[in-house]
């Protein structure tokens, strides 16, 4: 397996998981190609046409060749300098790397960010919040997150393994997509009562359960264990990053009962809680793991060893 069919095959598995649909996908990359139409040759020159097939701006290979033949892969959660050094000291004690694959984005990756955000938009619609006031509150965030995203150290860790000549690449969204579609198909079958029911189902997934094992465990921030959970939402498990706090009285309005977030800054769950919704949080990086442990699956079905760092919590479902 080649890193190019890798990485295709992953963009391929995240649009199969995508909450929008593989149509709603196709909308989306028909308004990227509209607004790439529009542009004038100067703005074309500095657009990334990867944008025209792949959804996920946050998602890409970012040092090193599409032919490059993959045997081992060191993959993280995070990928700092530290792991790449870390790829090269392996390479010492006689495992020699391919590829640093990172869950969540790194260098142009990072920096587009935002850019996957206006998925969220569509999940909205989806759950009832008129696409008009969807948009309107998700442009807000978008820009916020755009501003804090800018100056930060985008390449890093994306120049430490260029220098020392290993490739590189993130899977971010198509990740998420895959633990959101898991999480999401498991609470519409089990038709959960409680909060405390929704909890269950959860912890019989093997990442939460490992997590647990470790002291940290899925939390009931916003209502009580023996609420009635109403209709449950997996909220903010992909799409980038949270949306705004605004989101929350829209989704009760919408008769969302229970909301299901990897994380929740404590401005959000002033707002939950203001408007009288259930809270759940999936430990973050447990729910990492679950959708990225499903790329990985894509490797070792062909063969290529997958070395887990930075807290990834491999589970194989081959």
């Amino acid at each position: 397996m080649t890193l190019g069919e890798f990485f295709r095959e992953a963009v391929k598995a995240g649009i199969k998981a995508d909450p929008r649909g593989e149509k709603g996908v196709k909308k989306a990359l028909k308004r990227e190609k509209e607004a790439f139409s529009e542009l004038s040759k100067e703005e074309k020159k500095d657009f990334d046409r990867e944008r025209l097939s792949n959804p996920y701006a946050d998602s890409r290979i970012l040092f090193g060749k599409e032919e490059l033949p993959l045997k081992r892969v060191l993959a993280g959660i995070d990928i700092t300098p530290a792991e790449v050094l870390l790829a090269k000291e392996l390479e010492r004690m006689g495992k020699k790397i391919d590829l640093v694959l990172s869950h969540h984005p790194l260098g142009k990756a990072l920096a587009s960010l935002d850019h996957v955000m206006h998925l969220q938009i569509d999940v909205l619609e989806s759950l009832g919040v008129p696409v008009n006031i969807a948009e309107s509150l998700m442009r807000s965030r978008i820009s916020e997150v755009f501003r804090a995203l800018a100056p930060l150290n985008h390449e890093q860790a994306v120049d430490t393994a260029r220098l020392l000549g290993i490739a590189v690449a993130c899977v971010h969204t198509p990740a998420d997509n895959l633990a959101f579609s898991l999480v999401d198909d498991l609470i519409k079958r089990k038709k959960p009562e409680t909060v405390g029911a929704v909890i269950k189902i959860l912890e019989t997934i093997p990442e939460y359960k490992l997590t647990k094992e470790r002291g940290v465990y899925i939390q009931v921030v916003a209502g009580e264990k023996r609420n009635r959970a109403g209709r449950v939402v997996v909220s903010e498990f992909t799409g980038g990053t949270n949306a705004g706090k605004e989101i929350y009285e829209r989704l009760s309005l919408a008769g969302v009962g229970t909301i299901l977030s990897m994380h929740m800054r404590e401005e959000h769950l002033k707002e939950a809680k203001r408007h009288h919704l259930n809270a759940i949080v999936a430990p973050h990086i447990a729910s990492d793991s679950l959708g990225f442990n499903q790329i990985l699956d894509l490797l070792e079905k062909r063969g290529v060893e997958v070395i887990a760092c930075s807290g990834l919590l491999r589970v194989r479902r081959l």
